[in-house]
């Protein structure tokens, strides 16, 4: 007998946690959170608002929008519930009945109660809550407007500390009873009741999306499926700086468009939308400097292109833009986004070569840690500028890429250019970071005296295998080197820093931890070196890591295998790259 397919719906809901991972949608900025061990909820606001920085700190730890909301009966006594989870809706079943909560847009949530007498209370943190005879308004750094059809009993907001407002709402019956939440930024609410065809239309859309999604192994669904959803789920409508519908890394831990995270999430895109793959590259593209800079990250409220610590510089990411747009290209076939991004991906890689080269030995330095991606490495404890493995690796990447773009557009000439530029580039790389005694590229801290060895061995140290240019001895030694237990062949590969290096901490960022992208990228150095045996055995124990646990996260435990203690959770990238790879297994490409 056929195996009955998994319901998308049902087995998401078996992953879902409201304590860690909000319930929120496509394009929303709204956050809805179970308090835990409470029936309870909150609410927070996926955005910066830098102006409250300085009195309440990051958005990370600033109080709630909404708090201690919680469902009442017809008396105003709260109402236990058992929650049920779906991408769509929350379900609290009580003993009035069944309560549901969806999206009607980015900025609405929808309750639907059952029939009969219930009411809700809430703390709302504005300046002023005025109620009315339809719900009320409350004015502050964010505006919320709540809303309902049915008659309403009982109506009150009653302060209960500065910038703190208590509101409870009891309601009559109704034949069709709706209560709407409306977050915005904007002076005008939404207020509208309409409350058919609201719950059905928010499970069609998120069945449409799962509709979309290629196959995978068998083994590997219900994990699958699960990062089809924060591949959704994590999308931002665009507003002011942010000019593209475009996926955060994580809405609870990263809210802005960090450049190298947007371009990995691209490449899971190129599977189901190829209008949401190319805004990936475009959203950040939008702001590329006149000298040819992308910005480091982009906010609804900004940019940030510079930085003044650890060090004062620009700050950007790694140049993996032009690798990931032809891997995108593959899947869409889309000429006219190649000639769309060709000109500006040939500024930015220009830029690199003629802006971060600082002594012209051909290898390019990078100047703040943070524009490496690889921000706590302790590739930088020594100081900085420093010229890493990786850096050098990316801009022969970029550069074989443009050279597929330029073909691909018919320019030949500027196509042979390229591959000569990614060739020097590798050879630069060889000739000054490779260490044939100990058989392994080190980065070097660039200071006035000359160059002086990083005394770290890092991922990055193999990264030079991407290149696909290495001599065969030097290929050799750095797969040797990747199979040593000792180094980086853990119980669970691959470590962001050997397990021998004595700054090697398996659960501090970037200092152990396994991050699914530096396991994608050596996936494809071992392809592209000829060892597709270990690349399909890396590939497979990344697959079974990230599968393992209901929620994706950040970075691993490269002894246990365990989420780090301080990962981000539903992390974008980790979602992206576990989906690039479980199709492209499944279609037998690695």
């Amino acid at each position: 007998m056929a195996e009955r397919p998994l319901d998308p719906l049902e087995t998401v809901r078996s992953r879902l946690d409201p304590t860690a991972v909000p319930f929120t949608d496509r394009g929303s900025r709204i956050l809805v959170f179970r308090e835990p061990d409470q029936h309870r909820l909150y609410v927070r606001v996926c955005e910066r608002w830098p102006k409250l920085e300085y009195a309440e700190g990051t958005y990370r730890v600033r109080p709630p929008l909404i708090k201690e909301a919680e469902l009442l009966d017809g008396d105003g006594k709260p109402v236990a519930w058992d929650l049920a989870p779906y991408p769509h809706a929350l379900v609290f079943h009580t003993p009035l009945g069944r309560f549901e909560l969806c999206f009607a847009t980015p900025e609405l949530l929808a309750l639907r109660p059952p029939r009969g007498r219930w009411g809700i209370r809430f703390v709302v943190r504005a300046v002023s809550v005025t109620p009315d005879r339809r719900g009320g308004r409350a004015r502050g750094v964010r505006n919320v407007a709540y809303t309902t059809n049915a008659p309403i009993l009982r109506n009150e907001a009653v302060a209960t500390e500065a910038g703190q407002w208590r509101v409870t709402v009891v309601v009559d019956d109704h034949p069709q009873p709706l209560f709407t939440l409306n977050v915005t930024p904007r002076l005008g609410f939404d207020r509208r009741i309409q409350p058919l065809g609201l719950f059905e239309d928010a499970e069609r859309r998120w069945r449409q999306w799962f509709d979309r999604v290629p196959p995978c192994p068998p083994h590997l669904r219900a994990a699958y499926l699960y990062a089809w959803y924060l591949m959704r789920a994590g999308l931002i409508s665009s507003r002011f700086y942010v000019t593209r519908e475009a996926m955060v890394p994580s809405k609870v831990h990263y809210v802005g468009l960090w450049q190298w995270d947007a371009f990995f999430h691209a490449l899971a895109y190129r599977h189901v939308d190829a209008q949401l793959a190319h805004d990936q590259f475009r959203v950040l593209f939008d702001h590329q400097r006149p000298d040819g800079m992308v910005p480091d990250c982009v906010f609804d409220e900004g940019l940030v292109e510079r930085m003044g610590y650890p060090v004062d510089a620009s700050v950007t990411k790694p140049p993996v833009a032009g690798w990931c747009l032809w891997r995108v290209y593959e899947a869409t076939g889309d000429t006219d986004f190649l000639d769309e991004m060709y000109e500006p991906l040939t500024r930015w890689q220009r830029w690199w070569l003629e802006r971060c080269d600082r002594d012209g030995d051909g290898v390019c330095q990078y100047d703040h840690p943070f524009s490496s991606g690889l921000d706590d490495s302790p590739l930088w404890d020594h100081g900085m500028p420093v010229e890493s493995p990786d850096l050098n690796t990316y801009l022969c990447l970029q550069a074989e890429s443009l050279g597929y773009i330029a073909a691909a557009l018919g320019f030949s000439e500027e196509a042979w250019a390229w591959r000569a530029q990614a060739d020097q580039l590798a050879d630069s790389l060889l000739h000054h970071l490779y260490d044939p005694k100990a058989r392994v590229f080190w980065a070097q801290r660039m200071t006035e005296q000359g160059h002086e060895r990083v005394p770290v061995l890092a991922a990055v140290s193999l990264f030079p295998l991407l290149t696909g240019r290495m001599p065969e001895a030097v290929r050799a030694s750095l797969v040797d080197r990747l199979e040593d237990p000792e180094s980086f062949w853990t119980p669970y590969p691959v470590p962001t820093v050997a397990r021998c290096d004595p700054t090697y901490d398996p659960d501090r960022m970037w200092r152990g931890p396994v991050w699914v992208n530096i396991n994608y990228l050596l996936i494809e150095a071992l392809l592209r070196c000829g060892d597709p045996d270990r690349a399909r055995e890396l590939c497979d124990r990344t697959l079974e890591m990230v599968a393992a646990f209901p929620d994706i996260r950040e970075y691993y435990n490269p002894e246990t295998g365990q989420p780090g203690t301080q990962a981000a959770p539903a992390f974008g990238w980790s979602a992206a790259l576990f989906i690039d790879l479980a199709v492209r297994r499944d279609r037998g490409e690695i």
